[in-house]
């Protein structure tokens, strides 16, 4: 994947080994320099965190892969949720 780079923050390496026995999940690093780009959540249904700029690519028919899959995992809980609480008024329709 190649995507545009925000230089602000920083994940210190002399802690990615901790945070990745507390279930932090390191999924993308840069090539160049090898700084971590992408980290998400074991366990967790849906969490990301990205260096990167998803919403420069992103155009209204064609949005970015990280938008969509948010938007799919957000109509899947909420069907979830519908489901077990069992209330047919505020629940998504198929």
């Amino acid at each position: 994947i190649e995507e545009r780079h925000r230089h602000r923050y920083e994940v210190n390496e002399s802690y990615v080994s901790s945070l990745e026995r507390a279930g932090l999940i390191v999924s993308g690093r840069a090539l160049k320099d090898d700084l971590v780009e992408i980290i998400e959540i074991n366990g967790h249904p849906w969490f990301i965190g990205c260096q990167f700029h998803p919403e420069f690519v992103s155009r209204p028919f064609e949005p970015h892969a990280l938008f969509v899959s948010f938007l799919e995992s957000s109509y899947e809980h909420k069907k979830l949720m519908c489901h077990k609480i069992n209330k047919e008024d505020n629940c998504v329709k198929p």
